[in-house]
């Protein structure tokens, strides 16, 4: 070799503006170590190119890297997976008999469950606990191997994973990446950890009949988030999973075998989750209608992309199929003009602050429709950006309510005139009700995400990267301002539709595939489009006119979608 052959095995990247050069080959475990001086927190995977990669991952091309820990979003993620991935060891390794099953989230845990009809003791959670903990202290490296496909479903098999196995079985995949720790071997839809000692932040609580699995936050990783007290969140999580039951499928495993007995199912099963939707809307219906004497505001309060201008429209209907005529205000109507709206400690416009709202307007017009006046109402145009008075009148009769719409329905600023005995309140989201398997979450927040990408584009002029951009701002707003007045509301409502990711797949993809691997935002377009492979595509034909999927898609008969 001459002298010069060393050097054109070198690649170069760009590491935090820094200048660096590596072998090809090296493992981004091996560069890791130097980072990770800098920072109080394990490096727990990386950007390679914009693109999401364990630490396994070996160096191929020049480019740029950048190292993450728990202290984002990214990290975060895969700091949860391998926790749930730990705590499915553990209960293998001391419970070969039970089944885990991670329900959903629940404020910043996951609520567990092991199946059977008895609860989980005491003494076996302190058990589970202490060998997580167990786990976490060996330091175990956590191998990931992509396989054929025939050897993965084996190694699944062979762990008593029959259900995954089944299903993974049914995707047109022809390599699957398991991850092994020790003797035990499990598949991940996220990436994990490349070993167990970087997630030493957790705990187990007993909830319900199983158990909570806690983790930290970004912004606090050294401690468990709070105690999520939310029994109201907790309750329309357990009535979406009676939902799913009573259509026979509680992962996508179920679907894909209720597919497979007869294609024709899918519209049963479209009616059916629209049925059960509608039926919930009618009992709100009735409940508003039994106080109506004292009610006066319907405030509909929710994250951003969860239905909630149908979901007014089709309770306005039911009140009126009860005699009642209310009239509906919609919170971004009085958005003000964008040169004016506030911007976050970023510099970003923050339409998610409730000061982005003209309150003085607002708060105006509502105590005159209160009074019996008609006023004149604004439309805001979201192409424009700017408020626009189209000769918009509206009157409310006496003793008739007046429905509210808006991320911050709940919050009694923006109603404080009003006694809160006149109002009632109601929490909606798209709670994700289908899991991939029993440790592979669907998080609401992409399902929401996903809606909102597809609706901008169609209806607002906005491409999917536009949407992925402003994405942080909108977490950020939620987390201020929808997410810590949840437990106010006087009921809640699940807007998620078991089949809705089966359509939102055709119009979704082709809107994510465009994101351009040199912005930032490329590795959350490629999250999603990894999700979205896990879904059967589903015709739109048979969804109902009046469902909330026609918010995004298009083609509602209630709002001219």
């Amino acid at each position: 070799m001459g002298p010069d052959s060393k050097k054109e095995e070198l690649l170069a990247f760009t590491i935090d503006g820094e200048q660096i050069e590596a072998p090809v080959g090296t493992t981004l475990l091996n560069l890791a170590a130097a980072y990770e001086e800098k920072s109080s927190y394990p490096v727990l995977g990386a950007k390679y190119n914009n693109e999401l990669v364990d630490l396994y991952t070996e160096l191929t091309v020049p480019g740029r890297l950048e190292f993450y820990n728990v202290t984002s979003e990214d990290g975060m993620r895969v700091y949860r997976q391998t926790l749930v991935f730990i705590l499915a060891k553990a209960v293998n390794e001391l419970f070969p008999n039970r089944k885990l099953v991670v329900e959903h989230s629940l404020g910043k845990s996951y609520y567990c469950e092991l199946n059977g009809d008895e609860a989980v003791s005491p003494l076996e959670l302190i058990a589970l606990e202490a060998k997580m903990r167990e786990i976490i202290e060996a330091e175990e490296p956590i191998i990931p191997q992509d396989l054929s496909s025939e050897n993965a479903l084996r190694i699944l098999e062979a762990q008593g994973y029959e259900d995954k196995s089944a299903y993974l079985a049914k995707l047109p995949w022809k390599n699957i990446r398991v991850y092994t720790a020790g003797s035990y071997s499990n598949y991940s839809y996220q990436l994990l950890a490349p070993d167990t000692g970087r997630v030493p932040v957790f705990k187990l609580e007993a909830y319900a009949k199983g158990f909570l699995l806690r983790f930290p936050t970004t912004g606090n990783p050294s401690q468990v988030a709070p105690y999520p007290n939310l029994p109201k969140l907790g309750q329309v999580f357990r009535e979406s999973e009676q939902w799913a039951r009573i259509l026979g499928i509680s992962n996508l495993a179920g679907l894909f075998c209720f597919l497979m007995k007869d294609p024709q199912e899918m519209t049963n099963l479209i009616h059916i989750a629209e049925a059960l939707q509608e039926k919930k809307i009618a009992s709100i219906a009735d409940e508003i209608y039994a106080q109506r004497e004292k009610l006066r505001l319907i405030l509909i309060a929710g994250p951003s992309s969860s239905g909630k201008t149908t979901f007014a429209q089709r309770l306005a209907i039911q009140l009126r199929v009860l005699g009642l005529q209310p009239i509906k205000i919609s919170l971004d109507d009085y958005f003000v003009n964008r040169e004016q709206t506030p911007r976050d400690e970023w510099g970003e416009i923050d339409f998610e602050a409730l000061e982005a709202i003209d309150l003085p307007l607002f708060n105006e017009q509502l105590q005159q429709l209160i009074a019996g006046d008609a006023v004149e109402t604004p439309v805001f145009n979201f192409q424009t950006g700017s408020r626009e008075w189209n000769q918009c009148r509206m009157q409310v009769n006496p003793g008739h309510p007046i429905i509210i719409e808006g991320i911050h329905g709940l919050n009694e600023r923006l109603t404080s005139a009003v006694k809160r005995e006149n109002k009632y309140k109601i929490y909606i989201s798209a709670l994700t009700q289908i899991c991939i398997d029993d440790h592979n979450r669907i998080p609401t927040t992409d399902t929401r995400l996903i809606r909102r990408i597809v609706r901008d584009y169609r209806f607002r002029g906005q491409s999917a990267l536009g949407t992925l951009k402003l994405w942080p701002s909108v977490r950020r707003g939620e987390e201020k301002n929808i997410f810590p007045f949840q437990e106010e509301a006087d009921i809640m409502f699940n807007s998620s539709l078991i089949y809705e990711l089966g359509v939102l797949k055709k119009y979704a993809y082709p809107l994510l595939n465009a994101v351009s691997e040199q912005e930032k935002e490329y590795s959350d377009a490629r999250r999603l489009l990894d999700l979205l492979e896990y879904f059967p595509e589903v015709s739109e034909q048979n969804v109902p006119l009046n469902s909330i999927l026609r918010e995004f898609i298009g083609g509602s008969s209630i709002h001219g979608k």
